[in-house]
This record gives C-alpha cells, sequence and structure tokens, in this order.
C-alpha cells in the first residue's frame, strides 16, 4: 500500500498527526481540526513537487501539516479565513438606497 493510500484510510485529525509524526497540542485541535486540514491541503495544492518516493511524500506532507498547524497556534479559525463563510463574513454588504422622500409619513 502506498503513503497516500495510507492516508486516504484515515479518519480524523488525530490519525493524520500520529501518521505524519507531528505534535500538536488537543486544545488547540479540538478548535480547529478541520481548518488545519483544509490550510494543509491548499499548502499541497501550491505545491507542484513531482513525488513518486512515499518517503519523500510523506516528508512532504509532514512539512505542510506543521506549517498548518503553526498557523493556528499563532492566530485564530476566524482570524486565519480559511473556509468560505469566514471569507465572505468580512465582504461588506450592499444596502439598496431608499430616497428620503419614500420613507415620509402620509398624510392624515
Amino acid at each position: 500500500m502506498s503513503f497516500v493510500d495510507t492516508l486516504r484510510e484515515l479518519s480524523s485529525a488525530e490519525d493524520f498527526f500520529l501518521a505524519l509524526d507531528v505534535d500538536y497540542d488537543p486544545k488547540i485541535l479540538n478548535v480547529a481540526r478541520l481548518h488545519i486540514l483544509r490550510r494543509m491541503h491548499h499548502y499541497l495544492e501550491q505545491d507542484q513537487s513531482d513525488l513518486s518516493d512515499d518517503a519523500a511524500q510523506k516528508q512532504l506532507y509532514q512539512r505542510y501539516l506543521a506549517k498548518a498547524y503553526a498557523d493556528f497556534v499563532q492566530s485564530s479559525p476566524i482570524k486565519e479565513r480559511v473556509f468560505q463563510v469566514h471569507q465572505n463574513a468580512v465582504k461588506p454588504v450592499k444596502l439598496p438606497m431608499v430616497k428620503l422622500s419614500a420613507l415620509a409619513m402620509p398624510p392624515e
């Protein structure tokens, strides 16, 4: 079984940290587990390395998991804005403009 196949069998963030030999604080992982894994995925997407060797793949995944974890040790999920819902939260909302005359009270 290849290294990537082994990773596909993992079912929790803790499993990834154990499989990749990356130390973690359970308190941080409990708060940011999905954010950390998503950030790791982003790092892997940006990397153009063509690694066919399992040892090299493990080293790459290990480096990016540790880097993603460090991002959330120093920051928070809301500040890092990994998911679309957090990114949209800071976008200004356009409110429709209404003429003041439309707000006037009708005559009695």
